[in-house]
């Protein structure tokens, strides 16, 4: 465990650009740190409290100070990640994706229809061809009905999966006997990042498939230990991480004894500047496995506002006074 000193003398807080507008972020804000093993990232969402985001900073510190779980792969295939653009913009976005196999589409955005939702996927569908896999995800926006609905009204769509279609375990636990005719997998994400017991919807099987997130669960070791517990096929995702963050979300999936889907770590793509040269974006829809460095450069270019940095400093201590504890 470093000293709150060591970790603020290497931190630098960054404002990456996105092209798009995705969860209401224009602007993605990170707090990037320097430790024994290499660079290392702390970004919760700026709305999370501190004792949710200290967890994120527990996860910085686990892969910037200790040696990390030995990869079973050298490379990790990502997938496209859509967001809630309008349907004639999807050709656009996809474009950003170097030979992604799979595109995640969010739907169930605050302000749209699910019309607007069958159109975005219908463009996602006929952009893939019908080689490609296409799953979308709702982060928790339906209720029960709303949701059955939604995936009745997408079923020509050939869906991989459903990814968090309702926010409780509960309704997912619902959702899922409604399905069960129809064969359409339920991926949770929130109900295991967000949950005070991460495994509670294995238990109440309410789900086929774990999101798991590396800096949300506490590290790459937690999540592991969290699905070998949950006995469930995983995908790594990421939380709008720099290249730096993607890479612990690399090393994550890289470690899975098994990896059965493209995972949603190629959003680098999203932003129209990274603090990596180059940032880590997917080459034939594949990610490297392997720790990366920032551009000093890349650093100057995207430093956060005086003003943010200064809350991300104050929140850097704030947290790690928690992580201490």
């Amino acid at each position: 465990m470093p000293e709150l000193d060591e970790l603020r003398e290497s931190a630098h807080v960054v404002a990456l650009p996105m092209a798009t507008r995705f969860r209401g972020v224009t602007v993605r804000e990170a707090l990037l740190l320097r430790g024994p093993e290499g660079w290392t990232e702390f970004s919760p969402f700026v709305e999370y409290d501190d004792a949710e985001a200290a967890t994120w900073l527990a996860a910085a510190i686990d892969y910037g100070w200790n040696p990390q779980p030995v990869p079973v792969r050298d490379e990790v295939p990502v997938n496209a990640t859509v967001p809630a653009v309008p349907a004639a913009q999807v050709a656009e976005v996809l474009a950003r994706f170097d030979g992604c196999r799979t595109a995640k589409v969010k739907v169930a955005e605050a302000g749209q229809t699910l019309a607007d939702d069958v159109a975005r996927v219908h463009a996602v569908r006929a952009a893939m061809g019908p080689a490609g896999r296409v799953r979308v995800d709702a982060n928790g926006g339906w209720n029960v009905d709303e949701a059955e609905r939604a995936i009745h009204a997408l079923a020509d769509t050939d869906l991989e999966y459903v990814e968090q279609p309702c926010a409780t375990v509960d309704e997912l636990v619902e959702l899922r006997q409604r399905l069960r005719r129809w064969d359409i997998p339920i991926a949770a994400d929130e109900s295991v990042r967000k949950a005070d017991d991460p495994l509670a919807v294995a238990r109440a099987g309410a789900a086929d498939i774990l999101v798991v997130k590396a800096q949300p669960l506490g590290g790459v070791r937690r999540a592991l230990e969290i699905v070998a517990e949950a006995g469930l096929p995983a995908v790594v995702s990421s939380a709008l991480d720099t290249s730096v963050g993607l890479a612990m979300g690399v090393a994550l999936a890289a470690a899975l004894p098994e990896l059965d889907h493209d995972c949603g770590l190629g959003t680098a793509s999203l932003f129209t500047a990274d603090v990596a040269d180059p940032p880590l974006r997917a080459d034939q829809g594949l990610l490297p496995v392997g720790r990366v460095s920032p551009d000093a450069s890349r650093l100057a270019e995207l430093a956060a506002p005086g003003d943010r940095a200064a809350w991300w400093m104050a929140r850097l201590q704030r947290c790690f006074q928690l992580v201490a504890g």
